[in-house]
């Protein structure tokens, strides 16, 4: 991946927003993540659960005007909205589809086009800015968005093409598996708990706010310590990228685990996936592909601390 600024116009990602007087009060008691920690200056990951405390959908959450915008896969905002009124109609909010109101922008190497734009953005992860209508959002050190309203996106694209590379969405993909992030799409739909795609650890999950969708199952698998398949990184020679869902196994052919997630890299290939902690550690896995190609463990930007998680 190119260390050079660019951007990346994120056309898989759509918007859903929650507005209205219990705009705040209603999403805590649906959201795993904690509202109180979310201000005009500090957005949050977060997720919505089932009652068995399955993901529906995670997302970037942030607060716009009389209300949240809350930034998911584009191919879930139909069902959330579904989910999510059925409870809205009794609290005085009221959920749109912003999809098509909102131009999302990825970011990569940030700081040139943000001081381009006359934006002060906060290193710390989440940290938001609001400017002429417009939201840039910390993701990582290396990592921004930026919410434009779609009125008058295309002019401020256009400008960003004129001085800076337009990434590819590999790029994107390549520089969220280096931070460890991954959102939940329709492919993965109810399929994990938080705690596999390590939402503890990047504060998407709060253990002190109370009541929400699924969380009785999310709190007794954290302070129970029962979650042993965690999402991690690991590197890969050749050039097949393998499909989310194709399995990793063991040398004797057994399954370890899934992929979520890969993209190409310089080197070959990088990829999340969800596999038990200590075989991967201990043991090589291979991905299910005829080559059986081997993987090798890589860092992760952040640790699994569940001492730390259930404070927040």
């Amino acid at each position: 991946m190119s260390q050079t600024s660019g951007f990346i116009v994120l056309d898989h990602q759509g918007m859903l927003s929650v507005r209205g007087a219990d705009a705040a009060k209603f999403l805590q008691g649906q959201l795993t993540c904690n509202l109180n920690y979310v201000s005009h200056d500090q957005s949050s990951l977060g997720a919505r659960c089932n009652p068995k405390g399955r993901i529906q959908s995670t997302f970037r959450l942030a607060m716009q005007g009389d209300g949240f915008l809350l930034s998911m896969s584009r191919d879930l905002v139909e069902k959330q909205f579904a989910e999510l009124k059925k409870f809205a109609m009794f609290s005085k909010s009221t959920l749109l589809d912003e999809s098509t109101n909102w131009v999302q922008l990825g970011l990569i190497h940030p700081e040139p086009i943000l001081q381009e734009l006359g934006i002060e953005l906060a290193d710390k992860a989440g940290a938001v800015t609001q400017h002429n209508d417009l939201l840039a959002i910390r993701i990582s050190p290396a990592l921004a968005e930026l919410w434009l309203p779609a009125s008058g996106a295309s002019c401020s694209v256009r400008q960003l093409a004129a001085n800076h590379e337009e990434k590819t969405l590999n790029d994107w993909q390549l520089a969220l598996i280096r931070c460890g992030l991954y959102h939940v799409t329709a492919q993965s739909y109810e399929t994990h708990i938080p705690q596999m795609l390590n939402l503890p650890a990047l504060d998407g999950v709060s253990f002190k706010k109370g009541c929400y969708s699924g969380q009785e199952i999310v709190a007794r698998m954290q302070y129970l310590g029962k979650q042993k398949r965690h999402m991690q990184r690991f590197l890969a020679s050749g050039y097949e990228l393998p499909e989310p869902g194709t399995s990793l196994l063991l040398e004797d052919g057994s399954k370890a685990g899934e992929v979520l997630v890969a993209a190409q890299s310089p080197e070959g290939i990088e990829l999340l996936a969800i596999a038990l902690v200590d075989v991967a550690q201990e043991q090589t896995l291979y991905l299910d592909l005829p080559e059986r190609t081997p993987l090798t463990l890589a860092d992760l930007p952040y640790t699994i601390d569940v001492e730390r998680e259930i404070q927040r």
